[in-house]
């Protein structure tokens, strides 16, 4: 018992005396870790500062800002490594890295091909931040390119983040890349009314509206969409501003056609609403019609 205490007592001495050998180097490790965190954070906010100014582009300058700080993270955690007297756990992390990039490769397959994806995304990607786009089902705008996901904030307030593959390989429709957006609506007037006369009265709403935009690619007009059940059915297309969509979407779109109905309604037009006709079948010769005069 008296042996197995001398040994361990000395095992003991070998072990923290060479702690304290070794103490200078893991400082030196430390330090050097921290160090390097903060000038991380530093460089990488003057790389974003100044590719923001060149390129105008946030979130590309967003993306790879993090990208450059966590490659250089990671090399200063393998000089502080090296420095601290570890480096065959360094060089066991190379080889053991090397070795596993297979299986990693199958383990986090969809994280790479997000990442993936998000670097193509961030030098060739068909929107900008506060860009509205729609991506499957989800509608709303661009607020952020992540390194493995894309935020989209909806109308309705919520945060979808949708991975950066999907972003890749689905179709995404732009609504504001030029500023320029379609809008439609269908106003219906009676069948003994002017066609070519509602025609002007609408034509002549949308060249006064200081909203709308009208030029040689972005033609307003009005043109007859379909002869419904009671109604002639005109259909009403303009161009708006859609930098904020939303606006013009909605906003711009009721206003035309609170104008349209009441200037058509001023002007003598009808407006009806559908007609229901009632057929009588076989030995069936009236309908019976009840009409009470309700008083509250």
């Amino acid at each position: 018992m008296t042996n197995f205490l001398l040994e361990f007592s000395k095992a003991i001495d070998h072990y923290w005396n060479a702690f304290i050998l070794s103490l200078p180097k893991l400082i030196t490790g430390i330090l050097i870790i921290v160090i390097g965190t903060l000038i991380s954070r530093f460089i990488g906010g003057i790389i974003q500062q100044r590719l923001v100014k060149k390129s105008k582009d946030p979130l590309t300058a967003r993306f790879l800002s993090k990208a450059l700080k966590f490659i250089f993270i990671i090399c200063v955690i393998m000089i502080a490594l090296y420095a601290g007297g570890l480096g065959a756990i360094a060089g066991g992390i190379l080889a053991a890295a090397g070795a596993s990039a297979v299986v990693l490769g199958f383990a986090f397959k969809d994280i790479g091909e997000n990442f993936i994806a998000g670097v193509i995304l961030a030098f060739n990607r068909p929107f900008n931040v506060n860009d509205t786009i729609l991506v499957g089902d989800v509608f709303g705008k661009v607020k952020n390119l992540e390194l493995r996901y894309t935020k989209i904030k909806t109308f309705d307030g919520k945060d979808v983040y949708i991975p950066n593959a999907d972003v890749l390989t689905k179709p995404v429709t732009n609504y504001t890349e030029d500023g320029f957006y379609r809008i439609e609506f269908i106003v219906g007037i009676a069948y003994e009314d002017d066609i070519d006369g509602a025609k002007e009265v609408i034509m002549d709403i949308l060249k006064s509206d200081e909203d709308l935009i009208s030029d040689e690619l972005h033609e307003n007009f009005v043109v007859e969409n379909e002869l419904a059940t009671s109604t002639v059915n005109l259909k009403v297309l303009f161009w708006a501003d859609t930098m904020d969509f939303r606006k013009a979407a909605l906003i711009t779109r009721g206003k035309i056609i609170n104008k349209v109905k009441k200037e058509l309604i001023s002007k003598g037009y009808s407006l009806p609403s559908d007609i229901q006709e009632l057929k009588l079948y076989g030995s069936q010769q009236e309908i019976p019609v009840v009409i009470r005069n309700v008083q509250s």
